[in-house]
């Protein structure tokens, strides 16, 4: 085994947050560039892209770079693959311009992970790339100044709490845990290894715009503080939520998945292309481009971030897959990049048919439909009420639209075919700030059907991972009988209408579903998986009151496994039924 602590100890103590008594206009000043950005790159990539999923000759299930621990592989073994971590296709220019051409405006790269195997050259440990590997050279220095070239925007993620090398911190629960030194504690590692190495990626690289840490397991107060204090070596550096010890950051972090609906503040969805974050071999399940470009207009609605990774293979290149992403995103950032960069998000319902984002400029208010449904009647309503100055296609500035204005909001009628067939953008400038009407985007359409998708509805997910799967247009995660999922649309026909839902389970499942004051039992059976959906009836209610209806579906307590609701109708019932 490498000697973990044969090089000098460097002391820390404990420190409030430095941004303890920051003023909301110093905040908004230090988040200025993070919240223009809405894009950004993060890059898995260690000792774990040595066997890539694989551990003697069987596939090892979960994500790449928890490989040591999935596999239980014994210490010396796993430190053996540093020998074959020769990384000598990286280069971090070409690293950087990949993700400068695809839009994005900043790096997140993973200094260190849970395995402990550091990307730079630590005074403190033999287990990084210098010491440890063939390669023998800093892979962090030279990104840094690639980054700082091409204008883009370097944080560093750092795995505080969780090391399954090092004595003394979180080992999870492989077998390699007896092997630690018994009278080495969590508090001796945040002192010895920790809080050094963050003090040395926050003094030996330029500017570090984020610090990215993960898992905030067993992190007390007084030794997240500790971790805290070394933030100020970069004053402005902005930090997320995952460092534990009740310090809150400055950015939340849902991980592979978008929120339904989201408070007023700061956030940011970490996603991957495929289903690991250090490269796997055998990962072909990649996430189609419109998935990417969708889950990019999706999240900048809702005013978040999207850090979208890559996983490098051990000798530094780049999947090939991950590139034609990329590149295929840039492409459309190309054209639509006004709608997501310094965007907020919209304040009203997301409509069926795509997203909104929205802006502040001198003559008022900017708002850009995303449009993912180009519409068949060739019709979309905006709930607003201002005064249009224009309303134009984003890629043709000179083809203005007609828009008809209602004491309800504005009707725009589009022209001719989609002209992006993943997410075309409709550039609506109004005069003065944002006026809501408090019309409805839910609305009944003129054949008498009502189409409820999972991206419009409102749900609370009880704490769990609850969200939308863009790939599959579905909620999913909806694995607690205490999360509930509602819709609020606008009726203009009363009647009777059957209820119909598009959904996937796994077991069986019993919900209740109320509308208008009505409730109704409803069992669903098993289907195939969870991903494979299916139509299934849930019974008839009589609406006889025009205006605003809500529909919510809630779980019978015990009775509820795992559902991925895609979308709920409700059919009008015609006189032969």
């Amino acid at each position: 085994m490498f000697a973990m602590n044969s090089k000098s100890q460097i002391a820390a103590s404990a420190s409030p947050d430095p941004y303890a008594n920051e003023s909301k206009e110093q905040r908004d000043a230090r988040m200025a560039w993070w919240r223009d950005a809405r894009f950004g790159m993060f890059i898995h990539w260690g000792v774990y892209a040595v066997p890539a999923g694989t551990y003697g000759d069987k596939r090892i299930g979960g994500i790449g770079e928890h490989i040591l621990r999935y596999a239980s592989i014994p210490l010396e073994e796993y430190q053996g693959y540093a020998k074959q971590f020769n990384p000598v296709n990286y280069d971090p220019d070409a690293w950087v311009r990949l993700a400068k051409a695809a839009g994005m405006k900043y790096i997140v790269i993973t200094a260190k992970h849970h395995d402990g195997f550091a990307l730079f050259d630590s005074k403190v440990s033999d287990w990084d790339v210098v010491d440890a590997t063939p390669y023998g050279k800093d892979l962090i220095a030279p990104l840094a100044a690639a980054c700082e070239k091409h204008g883009i925007k370097l944080g560093l993620y750092y795995s505080q709490a969780q090391d399954w090398i090092q004595g003394g911190a979180i080992q999870g629960d492989g077998p390699w845990v007896a092997t630690q030194q018994p009278d080495q504690t969590m508090d001796d590692y945040i002192d010895r290894i920790a809080v050094p190495q963050v003090k040395e990626i926050l003094s030996n690289y330029g500017p570090i715009s984020v610090l990215w840490w993960d898992t905030p397991v067993a992190m007390t107060r007084e030794r997240a503080a500790k971790l805290i204090e070394p933030l100020k070596l970069q004053p402005g550096i902005i930090h997320n939520n995952r460092l534990g010890g009740g310090f809150k950051g400055d950015t939340d972090t849902p991980e592979q998945h978008i929120p339904s609906d989201v408070d007023e503040h700061d956030w940011e969805s970490c996603m991957t292309m495929n289903r690991t974050w250090g490269y796997k071999s055998y990962d072909t399940n990649w996430k189609s481009t419109e998935t990417l470009v969708r889950n990019l207009v999706d999240i900048a609605s809702k005013g978040g971030n999207y850090l979208l990774n890559i996983g490098p293979k051990a000798d530094g290149a780049v999947p090939a897959a991950s590139i034609d992403r990329l590149q295929a995103l840039g492409a459309w950032m190309q054209v639509y990049g006004d709608a997501i960069y310094g965007s907020q998000g919209s304040l009203f319902a997301r409509p069926g048919w795509g997203r909104v984002t929205r802006k502040s400029d001198p003559a008022g208010t900017i708002l850009y439909l995303n449009v993912f449904d180009w519409q068949d009647d060739g019709r979309l309503f905006v709930p607003v009420g201002n005064e249009v100055l224009s309303c134009v296609l984003l890629n043709d500035r000179e083809q203005t639209l007609e828009v008809e204005r209602g004491a309800g909001g504005l009707t725009i009628t589009m022209q001719g075919d989609a002209p992006d067939p993943i997410c075309s953008v409709i550039e609506v400038r109004l005069q003065g700030e944002q006026v809501l009407t408090g019309e409805n985007m839910l609305r009944q359409a003129q054949d008498g059907n009502v189409l409820l998708t999972a991206e419009q509805a409102t749900f609370d997910g009880a704490g769990n991972w609850m969200g939308i799967d863009n790939h599959h247009r579905s909620i999913h995660g909806w694995v607690n009988d205490k999360a509930w999922v509602s819709w609020t649309f606008t009726l203009n026909q009363v009647g009777t209408y059957r209820i119909e839902f598009d959904l996937g389970t796994e077991g069986e499942n019993a919900c209740t579903i109320t509308v208008d004051g009505q409730t109704l039992p409803v069992a669903l059976p098993k289907t195939e998986s969870p991903y494979h959906f299916k139509k299934m009836q849930a019974g008839s209610v009589r609406l006889d009151h025009p205006g605003e209806v809500t529909l919510r579906i809630e779980p019978v307590a015990g009775q509820w496994k795992k559902v991925n609701l895609r979308a709920a109708r409700l059919l009008p019932v015609g006189p032969s039924e």
